[in-house]
Protein backbone atom coordinates (compact mmCIF):
# COMPACT_ATOMS: atom_id res chain seq x y z
CA UNK A 1 0.00 0.00 0.00
CA UNK A 2 0.83 3.66 0.17
CA UNK A 3 2.53 3.40 3.54
CA UNK A 4 4.93 0.72 2.30
CA UNK A 5 5.73 2.63 -0.89
CA UNK A 6 6.33 5.79 1.16
CA UNK A 7 8.67 3.81 3.41
CA UNK A 8 10.58 2.66 0.33
CA UNK A 9 10.83 6.22 -1.04
CA UNK A 10 12.25 7.30 2.30
CA UNK A 11 15.07 4.76 1.85
CA UNK A 12 15.89 6.46 -1.45
CA UNK A 13 15.58 9.97 -0.02
CA UNK A 14 12.80 10.75 -2.49
CA UNK A 15 9.74 10.79 -0.24
CA UNK A 16 9.03 14.36 -1.35
CA UNK A 17 7.46 12.90 -4.49
CA UNK A 18 4.73 10.96 -2.72
CA UNK A 19 4.25 13.73 -0.16
CA UNK A 20 3.72 16.21 -3.00
CA UNK A 21 1.28 13.85 -4.72
CA UNK A 22 -0.70 13.41 -1.47
CA UNK A 23 -0.68 17.18 -0.83
CA UNK A 24 -2.08 17.76 -4.34
CA UNK A 25 -4.83 15.20 -3.78
CA UNK A 26 -5.76 16.93 -0.52
CA UNK A 27 -5.59 20.35 -2.22
CA UNK A 28 -8.08 19.27 -4.91
CA UNK A 29 -10.66 18.54 -2.19
CA UNK A 30 -10.58 22.16 -1.00
CA UNK A 31 -13.85 24.08 -1.22
CA UNK A 32 -13.26 27.44 0.45
CA UNK A 33 -11.47 30.04 -1.74
CA UNK A 34 -9.27 31.16 1.16
CA UNK A 35 -8.33 27.55 1.88
CA UNK A 36 -7.41 27.07 -1.78
CA UNK A 37 -5.10 30.09 -1.67
CA UNK A 38 -3.55 29.03 1.65
CA UNK A 39 -2.95 25.40 0.59
CA UNK A 40 -1.63 26.41 -2.85
CA UNK A 41 0.89 28.73 -1.27
CA UNK A 42 1.94 26.05 1.23
CA UNK A 43 2.43 23.47 -1.55
CA UNK A 44 4.36 25.98 -3.63
CA UNK A 45 6.67 26.93 -0.76
CA UNK A 46 7.26 23.34 0.35
CA UNK A 47 7.64 21.58 -3.01
CA UNK A 48 7.84 23.92 -6.03
CA UNK A 49 9.81 27.11 -5.45
CA UNK A 50 13.56 27.06 -6.00
CA UNK A 51 15.35 25.69 -2.93
CA UNK A 52 12.07 24.54 -1.38
CA UNK A 53 12.63 22.24 1.62
CA UNK A 54 11.21 19.27 -0.30
CA UNK A 55 11.60 20.50 -3.86
CA UNK A 56 10.29 18.04 -6.44
CA UNK A 57 12.04 17.53 -9.76
CA UNK A 58 10.07 19.55 -12.32
CA UNK A 59 11.03 21.07 -15.63
CA UNK A 60 11.40 24.85 -15.89
CA UNK A 61 8.24 25.29 -17.98
CA UNK A 62 5.98 23.51 -15.45
CA UNK A 63 7.49 25.43 -12.53
CA UNK A 64 7.10 28.72 -14.40
CA UNK A 65 3.40 28.12 -15.09
CA UNK A 66 2.77 27.39 -11.42
CA UNK A 67 4.83 30.38 -10.29
CA UNK A 68 2.84 32.74 -12.54
CA UNK A 69 -0.53 31.43 -11.35
CA UNK A 70 0.18 31.02 -7.63
CA UNK A 71 -1.40 34.37 -6.72
CA UNK A 72 -4.74 33.20 -8.16
CA UNK A 73 -4.66 29.42 -7.85
CA UNK A 74 -7.36 27.04 -9.03
CA UNK A 75 -7.96 23.45 -8.01
CA UNK A 76 -6.06 22.48 -11.18
CA UNK A 77 -2.98 24.64 -10.56
CA UNK A 78 -0.79 21.64 -9.75
CA UNK A 79 -2.26 19.08 -12.17
CA UNK A 80 0.64 19.14 -14.66
CA UNK A 81 3.23 18.97 -11.89
CA UNK A 82 1.36 16.21 -10.09
CA UNK A 83 1.11 14.22 -13.31
CA UNK A 84 4.84 14.65 -13.97
CA UNK A 85 5.79 13.55 -10.45
CA UNK A 86 3.45 10.56 -10.76
CA UNK A 87 5.14 9.57 -14.04
CA UNK A 88 8.57 9.87 -12.44
CA UNK A 89 7.53 7.63 -9.56
CA UNK A 90 5.83 5.14 -11.87
CA UNK A 91 8.74 4.87 -14.30
CA UNK A 92 11.59 5.10 -11.81
CA UNK A 93 10.88 4.54 -8.12
CA UNK A 94 7.95 2.15 -8.50
CA UNK A 95 9.88 -0.29 -10.68
CA UNK A 96 12.67 -0.40 -8.08
CA UNK A 97 10.07 -0.72 -5.31
CA UNK A 98 8.65 -3.87 -6.93
CA UNK A 99 12.12 -5.44 -6.70
CA UNK A 100 12.86 -4.21 -3.17
CA UNK A 101 13.04 -6.20 0.06
CA UNK A 102 10.37 -3.88 1.49
CA UNK A 103 7.90 -4.95 -1.20
CA UNK A 104 8.87 -8.62 -1.04
CA UNK A 105 8.39 -8.57 2.73
CA UNK A 106 4.93 -7.07 2.23
CA UNK A 107 3.69 -9.61 -0.31
CA UNK A 108 5.22 -12.55 1.52
CA UNK A 109 3.77 -11.41 4.86
CA UNK A 110 7.16 -11.14 6.55
CA UNK A 111 7.56 -8.75 9.48
CA UNK A 112 9.12 -5.40 8.68
CA UNK A 113 12.86 -5.38 9.13
CA UNK A 114 15.07 -2.39 9.87
CA UNK A 115 15.57 -0.33 6.76
CA UNK A 116 18.90 0.93 5.49
CA UNK A 117 18.48 4.35 3.99
CA UNK A 118 20.67 4.82 0.93
CA UNK A 119 21.24 7.89 -1.14
CA UNK A 120 21.47 6.66 -4.70
CA UNK A 121 24.23 9.05 -5.71
CA UNK A 122 26.43 8.48 -2.65
CA UNK A 123 27.50 5.58 -0.48
CA UNK A 124 25.57 6.66 2.59
CA UNK A 125 23.56 4.48 4.93
CA UNK A 126 21.56 5.29 8.00
CA UNK A 127 19.85 2.65 10.12
CA UNK A 128 17.52 4.79 12.22
CA UNK A 129 14.06 4.77 10.64
CA UNK A 130 10.80 6.25 11.82
CA UNK A 131 7.72 4.74 10.22
CA UNK A 132 5.75 7.08 7.97
CA UNK A 133 2.04 7.38 8.70
CA UNK A 134 -0.49 8.50 6.15
CA UNK A 135 -4.24 8.91 6.13
CA UNK A 136 -4.44 7.68 2.54
CA UNK A 137 -5.35 3.99 2.60
CA UNK A 138 -4.25 2.92 -0.88
CA UNK A 139 -2.13 4.06 -3.77
CA UNK A 140 -1.76 2.57 -7.23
Amino acid sequence: GLETFTRFLKTEFSEENIEFWIACEDFKKSKDPQQIIHKAKAIYEKFIQNDAPQEVNLDFHTKEIITRSITQPTLHSFDAAQSRVYQLMEQDSYTRFLKSDIYLDLIEGRPQRPTNLRRRSRSFTYNEFQDVKSDVAIWL
